[in-house]
């Protein structure tokens, strides 16, 4: 009977799961996914979407900066991504006297497109399957235990070698890197290509693209027309090109036909794009670890941070315009934090992982497999030990580091000091120089010192009183002496006394420079003895990395072996996957159901003309009123704003496309819902929904709402 027992429990792993989950390599498509996709109302071949050697739908998706996705919809590089991934651009063009951020911008011409240095878009030309290459240059490694396997500099190098410098010399701006997935028990190599010329054309003011904010973050239903619109530009050869007035406008391999159709509850949809980062192979004791300490320290401090910030921008329209986007990056990591502890309660994340543990055990021990329990021994006690750790790491990060901005003030001032001890006037003005260049980068138009000292305040508070005082950094033993503990008088003095307390001071210090003065310097100190503490804590905790990493890697193994590949996708690591589901809504919770998809008229209903996050700008409601919504929507229809589909997407997702079963462009991915955050863990199938703004609303938008109906010409729309 046992046996019989354990036989039914393994079977069931080997079940399908739904169809829904998971993200997916696109070479692995045909062989995993693509008979159920075909089911649920996919009507195109597997190498319409992945082809290495041919034009296909991943050549119209790219990498949008470091985070984010986008896609190309036109021949003449013209892009779609979200609101919030162009946010920062659209900040540093505005100014009180061209807000961007409140009115929004249209570039009436390409002459007018505006250019963003530092901003790229990588596209992706192949995906390969390296694992017996890397797996053979392992071998030969001369530190079999070492941390090599999980090294991007090492496996980025053997991605090199196997392209050759030469491929590299002649294909400018190409790339090429190798990624592990399943802890390292598997590897494939990216082909890429990065343009750096990339113009912001369009974006509607934030009372549209942020529309709810931070009430609605996370939240659903949705009214956010979260989208912005760029340009990418290439040389006279279509190669990447730093910017150049003469650049012209990149004609990519692929771009989207967009849908005029709209969609229905049930329709087949897709999402490409570059999810972040998952823990669908946590072990249970690392979810525990995730909610008491990750989550609640990150939602406790940032809440403190938040209130002071927020108090500061109502009060003063150019705070606003300096902290909306260090606000917005802050609010949004708190309610995550906040919904992923709601699903691991909800749903007993725990016990979820811990029934594979004892599953994988039970399996173990019938095939003679010892090591995959001993890797999950490891993984217990290696949590267990990290603990207390861990929490100081977390608290200084959020309260001190990320919290505090002072704390990024620069601090390599010895040459300095020697330049003056030595009386080289040569050598001091250049140094001066520098400092004043890197004191220009801190106390930028996006600081304030009045709103970071409040904070600052705030946090430090709440720092002294959860870590013991032995525990702090050597900065604050000093204050408790100096103080008394009075950690709002430490504030005042470092501003008062510190070179960067204020223009005033560090005018004073450029103007008559001394040692005594860099010596002393209260805020030096302190941003040094962070930093320092911050180094100590992280090296006591990469203790643990290696014994981590192999048991890992161990146990994931184990886990492949025991479940098999085919229904099998690895942790999201920033590249390219394709997730899949239906156009769906979901019952929140007890008599609350939540239908699949928002007009306009849930705008007007929305509306609060004395709260900022729910601002509806004049123009849109004439438009409402007008009702004159055609080809996007109509008034019996209304005009379609939002909706969901049970897709399995994370962070990096945003600005995603997301595609019907022809492979045409039918929304926007932006969110997810509050109740389905927990999916970076374990995907919840009655809970977790893609929250994607209509294209209609976004063309709508383009040509009704910014009169740049010249970029609608541009598009291939599908009727």
């Amino acid at each position: 009977m046992k046996k019989i027992l354990l036989l039914l429990a393994i079977a069931t792993l080997s079940l399908p799961v739904v169809a829904d989950e998971g993200m997916w390599l696109l070479p692995l498509l045909r062989q995993q996914k693509l008979e159920e996709m075909k089911k649920l109302g996919l009507q195109v071949e597997d190498y319409d979407i992945y082809n290495p050697d041919s034009s296909s739908l991943k050549d119209a998706v790219v990498i949008f900066g470091s985070g984010c996705t986008g896609e190309f919809v036109s021949d003449q590089g013209l892009l779609l991504t979200n609101h919030h991934c162009g946010y920062s651009q659209i900040q540093q063009h505005s100014s009180l006297e061209n807000d961007y951020l409140t009115n929004g911008f249209w570039a009436s011409s390409k002459e007018k497109e505006l250019p963003n240095p530092g901003l790229t878009v990588t596209l992706i030309d192949k995906i390969d399957d390296v694992t017996e290459y890397v797996t053979k240059a392992l071998e030969a490694d001369p530190d079999p235990n070492g941390m090599n396997y999980l090294s991007p500099s090492y496996l980025n190098k053997l991605a090199e070698k196997k392209v050759g410098g030469k491929f590299l010399q002649n294909n400018p701006g190409t790339g090429v890197e190798i990624k592990p997935f399943y802890g390292g028990n598997k590897y494939y190599m990216f082909t890429t290509k990065r343009y750096s010329d990339v113009r912001l054309v369009g974006a509607p003011p934030s009372s549209i693209g942020k529309f709810g904010a931070d009430t609605d973050n996370w939240m659903w239903p949705r009214h956010t027309g979260d989208f912005s619109v760029f340009r990418v530009y290439a040389d006279a050869s279509g190669n990447p090109s730093e910017y150049k007035p003469s650049n012209v406008p990149l004609k990519p391999k692929k771009w989207l036909k967009i849908s005029l159709n709209g969609v229905k509850e049930n329709d087949f949809a897709m999402i490409l794009g570059f999810p972040g980062r998952t823990n669908k192979f946590y072990t249970s004791w690392e979810v525990a670890e995730r909610r008491d300490i990750d989550n609640s320290v990150r939602i406790k401090m940032r809440d403190i941070r938040q209130k002071v910030m927020l108090e500061e921008m109502m009060r003063d329209p150019q705070v606003r315009i300096q902290y909306a986007s260090k606000y917005a990056s802050s609010t949004n990591a708190h309610k995550n934090a906040i919904g992923s502890n709601w699903a691991i309660n909800k749903r007993n994340f725990e016990k979820v992982k811990l029934d594979v543990q004892d599953k994988l055990t039970a399996w173990s021990q019938q095939n003679n497999k010892p090591e995959y329990i001993e890797a999950m021994q490891a993984l217990k006690q290696i949590v267990a030990d990290r603990k207390d750790l861990r929490f100081r790491s977390w608290m200084l990060d959020e309260a001190l580091i990320r919290g505090i901005e002072f704390t990024g003030i620069p601090t390599e001032v010895d040459p300095i000091i020697d330049a003056l001890k030595k009386k080289d006037q040569k050598a001091i003005k250049e140094q001066l120089t520098l400092l004043n260049m890197a004191y220009k980068r801190f106390y930028n138009k996006d600081y304030s010192a009045a709103v970071d000292k409040k904070i600052a305040k705030a946090l430090l508070k709440a720092y002294a009183a959860e870590i013991p005082l032995i525990m702090q950094p050597a900065c604050l033993i000093d204050c408790e002496k100096k103080f008394q503990g009075n950690t709002d008088q430490f504030i005042d003095f470092l501003f008062t006394e510190s070179i960067f307390g204020s223009d005033r001071n560090f005018n004073n210090f450029i103007n008559n420079p001394t040692v005594k003065a860099l010596e002393t310097d209260p805020m030096i100190k302190f941003a040094k003895s962070v930093r320092g503490e911050k180094v100590a804590l992280k090296a006591a905790l990469d203790g643990f990395d290696d014994s981590y990493a192999a048991a890992h890697k161990t146990f994931v193994k184990g886990i492949m072996e025991m479940q098999g590949e085919k229904n099998l996708f690895p942790d999201a690591n920033s590249t390219l996957r394709l997730a899949y589901g239906q156009v769906r809504g979901y019952n929140a919770r007890d008599a609350v159901n939540y239908g699949y998809r928002t007009t306009l008229e849930g705008v007007m209903e929305k509306e609060d003309p004395n709260n900022w996050e729910f601002v509806v700008p004049d123009k849109l409601k004439q438009l409402y009123e007008a009702k004159n919504y055609a080809p996007y929507g109509s008034p019996e229809e209304g005009m379609p704003v939002a909706f969901t589909a049970n897709t399995h997407t994370t962070g990096g997702n945003s600005g995603s496309p997301v595609l019907n079963g022809r492979g045409e462009l039918i929304g926007l991915n932006f969110d997810r819902n509050w109740e389905g955050v927990g999916g970076d863990i374990q995907y919840l199938p009655e809970y977790q929904r893609s929250i994607i703004v209509d294209i209609r609303y976004v063309l709508f938008l383009i040509d009704k709402y910014g009169d740049a109906g010249y970029l609608i010409d541009e598009m291939d729309l599908q009727k």
